[in-house]
């Protein structure tokens, strides 16, 4: 039997125990922008990608604040991230609403994966096309989780998902074990970038114009910057050799701008 015979509906299993809906799903999020997340001693960074699906168009907004302690960064499709988004936010100002203080942030991944997985197991829906990069800090210190569409959720040390993160992936692994020590924030936004630089082609360079910069920590809000704010960052790793180059870009690389652009 072919593929396509078992990938008409989400609730259909392959005979090789897969369910190919989900596999699509996570193959949206591979061509999305990519983006990362690092947590330190005392805080939690996101650093994404942007593009525009056009030069008449504005770059993509990829760093969305969920609560005053924690944000979210995307890869995939932006209209499934923002019924996501959505989603978060009420349940943080129902918590707070109820019990005046912050909602954990692993309760609050937890919830979104329960909310993710209704959607791969119900005749006519499908998963959500999008993964999430979850920083936020709670009494139990600053997190990292990774929400794919698959529903499932994992805390992290480090994580770098999208378009050619293979790369931010490798710097990752080689100096994952300085991050928990790290207690200057601007330090860790620094190896963040670093990671991230190494996503791009190798004829493009960071810019203030396609990257943004999330963070937040035990003393600090959820905090973003775009633009001219992201400069000062942007000249710490000014000279530092460039570790890796991803290929030229994909044109099919660009699920989250050819199909829902902001």
């Amino acid at each position: 039997m072919y593929r396509n015979h078992y990938d008409n509906d989400v609730t259909v299993w392959s005979p090789q125990g897969r369910i190919h809906q989900i596999e699509y799903a996570m193959e949206a999020v591979k061509q999305g922008a990519a983006t990362l997340g690092i947590k330190g001693k005392n805080h939690s960074v996101l650093v994404a990608l942007k593009r525009a699906s056009s030069d008449l168009s504005s770059y993509q907004k990829k760093i969305i604040p969920i609560d005053d302690h924690a944000g979210i960064s995307i890869a995939g499709l932006t209209s499934d991230a923002r019924i996501l988004s959505r989603f978060m936010r009420t349940e943080c100002l129902n918590h707070r609403y109820i019990y005046g203080s912050p909602l954990s942030v692993a309760r609050l991944v937890s919830s979104v994966g329960d909310k993710a997985q209704t959607g791969t197991q119900i005749m006519g829906r499908r998963p959500y096309g999008v993964g999430l990069l979850v920083a936020g800090v709670d009494e139990a210190g600053p997190h990292v989780y990774y929400i794919c569409p698959s529903s499932n959720f994992y805390e992290c040390k480090c994580m770098a998902i999208g378009a050619r993160s293979q790369s931010a992936r490798t710097y990752l692994e080689r100096h994952k074990d300085e991050f928990k020590d790290v207690e200057d924030l601007g330090e860790l936004i620094a190896h963040a970038l670093r990671a991230l630089r190494d996503c791009l082609p190798n004829d493009t360079e960071l810019t203030t114009k396609n990257v943004s910069v999330g963070y937040v920590g035990r003393d600090v809000e959820f905090t973003m910057k775009d633009d001219e704010d992201v400069e000062e960052y942007l000249k710490m790793i000014e000279g530092d050799e460039k570790r890796g180059g991803a290929a030229s870009a994909d044109p099919e690389e660009g699920a989250e701008d050819t199909m829902d652009t902001q």
